[in-house]
């Protein structure tokens, strides 16, 4: 383990600061000053290195934490950066972007505060690129065998970089102009910047994955014809279907998803030129949906210029400390303050929205809401509560109901499950042989860390299919594991 007595002598949890508000809307750059190495090391130093380490059930991929943990802690970064590898393809991702379900499984979390393990693991990776210790990893021979990978995804990309590195050939096929999904154009620059995708994109295509950008499977290329052309398909197209708020008035303009909102945003943050982009600057927003895709609409609001943005909830407000009915090692629902959240605006819970109203010229003008309360499982209007609050910009974060039927999947004709996500059996193929299926496509809208588990688990199945006699590629989950939460 690290310190013996590390958990003893440092008691307190220590994270790297966030660069001033006033300073960082003013920019599109990661909100995170850098970390003191010596402060992360006793952070490490933490890590009980525990007989049963519940971090690696709270984690879907079962990083090897206390080992990882143990080597930042002495400065053996080489070693440490292999062991993170080893469970983890895009710990860079993660190290962002992830909720860490691994802390709030800590077995330190019990009585005290948990290590920050998500810390480590993105000071290590950082410190492995900086030290050109990121190598590509070709494979030693070609199996002759096809992939094609639909969706750039962090499940897509998992799969193909494992796939790869099993000696098949794959290619990746993405609609949008650029590489990464979400990654690229769903998740705002100050959570993290796209050089941090480019740079493992290079790796990539070092080890030999093909990409192909600018192709939507389905309409320029049938599935007939990708069945034809390679030996296995792992589909990754994500869940798009967004849900919607159908309420009086929504036919008004200035009423958009998230993601008809925050990709023109990410494109003109890196430089680019978007006509008729829908922005913020200088109106009153309301944001629906309480979750983090609501929180990256609350910052890059901000950064645009709103007037006032307010974030509507329908739940209520939770508590800032664990609850007994959430009991360690759960993932509970706390009351949690990401960086737009400290950046400004107004975060209003247990009310819902009634009705969009509009002006003269057809635009919503504001909302009537009121407050609801949770009784016996579903939600009742509060009377006397019903007030208006101005809009001009209604961005709806209320997450999404699975993959898109039309186009690739009726073409393929895969059967879909009761939450109109594909089906798949114990090795991720759907119900058509040879096509398989990872992330949200799959699982339903989720986390970044099990849609990384998934790639690497679809791909050990898409191996395993190809080979006739097993893999050697790891599986780390299961189709019908669940995390260790609420």
């Amino acid at each position: 383990m690290a310190d013996p007595r590390g958990f003893l002598k440092h008691r307190e949890r220590e994270l790297p600061q966030r660069r001033p508000v006033p300073v960082r809307i003013q920019d599109w750059r990661e909100v995170y000053e850098a970390q003191p190495v010596d402060q992360l090391q006793r952070q490490a130093s933490r890590c009980m290195d525990c007989g049963i380490p519940f971090c690696h059930s709270g984690c879907p991929l079962g990083n090897l934490v206390p080992e990882w943990n143990t080597l930042a802690w002495r400065g053996d970064w080489r070693d440490a950066i292999d062991r993170l590898h080893a469970t983890n393809n895009f710990p860079e991702f993660t190290g962002r972007l992830c909720p860490a379900p691994c802390e709030t499984a800590c077995v330190l979390g019990i009585n005290s505060e948990p290590v920050t393990i998500k810390q480590v693991e993105v000071t290590t990776v950082e410190r492995a690129f900086d030290a050109q210790r990121v190598d590509p990893m070709p494979p030693e021979r070609l199996t002759g065998k096809r992939v094609a990978v639909v969706g750039s995804g962090p499940a897509g990309l998992a799969a193909a970089q494992q796939l790869t590195r099993a000696g098949h050939t794959v290619a990746v096929y993405e609609r949008a102009d650029r590489l990464g999904g979400l990654l690229r154009y769903g998740i705002p620059e100050f959570k993290m910047e796209k050089s941090v995708v480019d740079r493992r994109l290079n790796q990539m295509t070092q080890e030999g994955t093909i990409f192909r950008t600018g192709v939507d499977v389905g309409r320029d290329l049938t599935g007939d014809q990708l069945r034809e052309r390679f030996d296995a398909v792992v589909l990754a197209i994500g869940a798009t279907v967004p849900r919607d708020l159908q309420v009086p008035g929504r036919e008004l303009g200035g009423i958009h998803q998230a993601m008809d909102f925050l990709p023109p945003a990410n494109r003109v943050a890196v430089g680019e030129r978007v006509a008729d982009q829908v922005t913020a600057t200088g109106k009153d927003v309301v944001v629906i949906g309480g979750g983090d895709t609501g929180a990256d609409c609350i910052g890059t609001s901000l950064r645009q210029g709103a007037r006032s943005v307010t974030s509507l909830e329908i739940m209520p407000q939770p508590g800032e400390h664990r609850p007994p009915h959430q009991p360690w090692p759960t993932y509970p629902m706390l009351f949690r303050v990401a960086s737009a959240h400290e950046e400004g605006g107004d975060r209003v819970y247990a009310v819902s929205t009634k009705e969009f109203l509009g002006d003269t010229d057809g635009q919503v003008a504001g909302l009537r809401i009121s407050e609801v309360a949770l009784r016996e499982g579903r939600f009742e209007e509060v009377a006397g509560t019903e007030r208006v609050i101005p809009a001009q910009l209604v961005l709806l974060a209320m997450g999404f109901l699975g993959p898109r039927r039309e186009g690739l999947l009726e073409q393929l004709g895969v059967e879909l499950d009761e939450r109109s996500t594909v089906r798949r059996d114990a090795s991720f193929m759907s119900s058509v042989p040879g096509v398989f299926v990872a992330g949200d496509a799959g699982r339903g809208q989720s986390l970044i860390v099990w849609a990384i588990a998934e790639g690497r688990s679809a791909a050990h199945g898409v191996d395993a299919y190809l080979s006739q006699a097993g893999s050697r590629l790891p599986r780390p989950i299961h189709p019908t594991d669940r995390p260790l939460t609420v």
